[in-house]
């Protein structure tokens, strides 16, 4: 697909608040596939973010833009969607400040939910608020799973549209050990030699269901041998989570942010989602694309993601987490039947070039020259 203009490149914004991991490299992602196929892209981020995902090696020019809704972010961001022919926002604070900062003009407003926004109380209240005012000032909304896309029409959007969403592949090919090393070496760092080892990824945070996580762990102080959980992440409740787990003897270790995911789940026997609500889940993905079987609660988008090629529990229920782990851990029959239907299922979900030429699709019906009346 090419530009809308054979005069002038079609030029478009990315902005991004700062975002979750997922959310900044499908950014950079597409934007890297929008370069390719002629597009001018600016990339509005926070520096660091940039210092991570390299948007300028993408070919995008990139303008520093702190996550902050102050007068000043905004006139900053508005100068930068200057003469812009599309902005295209990612997740909701950085699409309620792309609406403020686009206020009175009539450039088109892509915004993409990548994930449900999680609050309770005033703050609920408050991020319930701002969902309104994006739904309705957003010319296309698009959601990562159905249920996105169903909120975003409850909330007032005009047009809401699933959206193809990759994962996208490492920008570099790293160089590893030998992978037949690889598995014991990380397995004998994190004191799982002769154990089974359990990764779960993600922020340190109630959503995250990790005390659900805690508490089914005491079922599996009877097996033997002891599996050992490794919690990959950080956030506001490790203080909370590291005293449980030394106050009650559990077999799990925090290891903090980790950027060799996919080593600890080459070296993994099972990955656990325990958490409350997920969209396209990073870990879910990664999981099933490595052949790893996967626990999982039948919440938000992981049942539309995983489909029958993970072991899919309800939310909040210790017993039925512990028990469908212990379940994978004593049938190899079932694990293999899982990592099979894993790949197969990983085979369906769209791919980086996919996702491009749908949000390429969008921009042009969205710049397209409409014909005079």
């Amino acid at each position: 697909m090419t530009p809308v203009s054979s005069h002038s490149p079609l030029r478009t914004v990315q902005v991004l608040g700062g975002g979750n991991a997922a959310s900044s490299a499908h950014v950079r992602s597409l934007a890297a596939g929008l370069v390719a196929r002629g597009v001018r892209v600016t990339v509005c981020a926070p520096a660091e973010a940039d210092h991570t995902y390299d948007f300028s090696g993408a070919g995008a020019d990139h303008v520093p833009v702190p996550r902050s809704s102050d007068p000043g972010s905004v006139a900053a961001l508005r100068a930068a969607c200057s003469g812009a022919d599309l902005v295209h926002a990612h997740g909701l604070h950085a699409s309620f400040r792309t609406a403020l900062a686009l206020s009175g003009r009539r450039t088109p407003l892509v915004v993409t939910w990548h994930d449900r926004a999680h609050a309770d109380g005033p703050r609920g209240h408050f991020l319930r608020v701002l969902e309104r005012r994006v739904a309705k000032a957003a010319t296309v909304v698009l959601g990562t799973t159905s249920a996105l896309v169903d909120r975003a029409r409850r909330t007032g959007a005009r047009d809401a549209r699933l959206a193809a969403v990759s994962l996208p592949g490492p920008r570099t090919t790293p160089v590893t050990d030998d992978p037949d090393l690889l598995r014991p070496k990380i397995r004998a760092e994190l004191g799982a030699i002769g154990r089974p080892l359990l990764i779960a990824v993600g922020s340190l945070e109630r959503h995250r269901g990790y005390d659900v996580l805690l508490d089914a762990a005491h079922a599996w102080q009877r097996l033997d041998p002891l599996p050992l959980v490794v919690l990959a992440g950080e956030g506001p409740l490790r203080d909370e989570l590291r005293r449980r787990i030394d106050l009650e003897e559990l077999p799990v270790r925090l290891v903090g942010p980790r950027e060799d995911i996919g080593d600890l789940l080459a070296a993994a026997d099972l990955a656990l989602l325990p958490g409350s609500w997920e969209a396209r889940s990073a870990l879910a993905q990664q999981a099933l694309h490595a052949r790893v079987p996967l626990v999982a609660t039948a919440a938000g988008g992981i049942p539309e993601l995983v489909g029958d090629a993970a072991e899919l529990v309800p939310y909040g229920n210790a017993r039925a987490l512990a028990d469908a782990v212990v379940r994978l851990l004593e049938d190899p029959v079932r694990r293999k039947s899982l990592k099979e239907r894993g790949a197969r299922q990983a085979a369906t979900w769209p791919t980086e070039d996919e996702t491009v030429t749908q949000v390429l699709s969008v921009y042009d019906e969205l710049t397209r020259p409409r014909p005079m009346i």
